[in-house]
């Protein structure tokens, strides 16, 4: 088989293919539990370096970010939901999305293009694969996904809650996930709706 010019054994090939299961499995959970509408943001950054169980910025991969991404990816399109990929932080955590979710967020685009090394794989691919991808400075994203220790923090909602999933990393890289929900206001008196909780 050959992935972007590069012929792989079968081993390797199997790896990319449990890769972008186990990325699949992720996103599909979270997506589940954070009730995420159509149209809502999914903001997620991964190292593919701590996927392959190096540290971070250290062992970029296309390969492994093509199948990582291609997991989400489809996860988030059978749901009708936007994904935002993290750049690194050469490229201050800009994101990549689609136009059409910048345009309907009010993000204004901003001028880079990702690259392995300025931006990371992950973000990359999803460059690659978006069908008119921009970059943006900040969002306000709805659940996220951090695969590696990313720090994907400042790119939700305010009030982020914890998501614990059953899948726990993807290659080596340890995932933590979160959802976001609309602020408590009001006192001791105060009634909330249990499905906005």
């Amino acid at each position: 088989m050959s992935v972007n010019g590069l012929n792989m054994t079968e081993e390797t090939q199997e790896k990319l293919f449990e890769l972008s299961q186990e990325a699949y499995r992720a996103a599909s959970e979270l997506l589940d539990i954070a009730k995420l509408h159509d149209g809502e943001l999914l903001i997620t950054g991964c190292s593919t370096s701590e996927v392959s169980g190096e540290r971070i910025g250290s062992y970029s991969s296309p390969q492994m970010a093509e199948a990582v991404f291609s997991g989400i990816y489809q996860a988030v399109q059978e749901r009708g939901i936007f994904l935002a990929a993290q750049c690194c932080e050469h490229l201050n955590r800009a994101l990549i999305l689609e136009r059409t979710a910048a345009e309907k967020y009010g993000y204004d685009p901003v001028n880079v293009i990702p690259q392995p090394k300025a931006g990371g794989s992950f973000a990359t691919a999803a460059y690659r694969h978006f069908t008119d991808p921009v970059a943006v400075e900040h969002i306000r994203a709805h659940a996220g996904m951090d695969i590696g220790d990313t720090l994907i923090g400042m790119h939700l909602r305010e009030v982020a809650v914890p998501v614990r999933i059953t899948q726990k990393t993807i290659g080596a890289a340890h995932v933590v996930c979160a959802r976001t929900r609309y602020k408590f206001v009001g006192g001791s008196r105060a009634v909330y709706d249990e499905n906005l909780l």
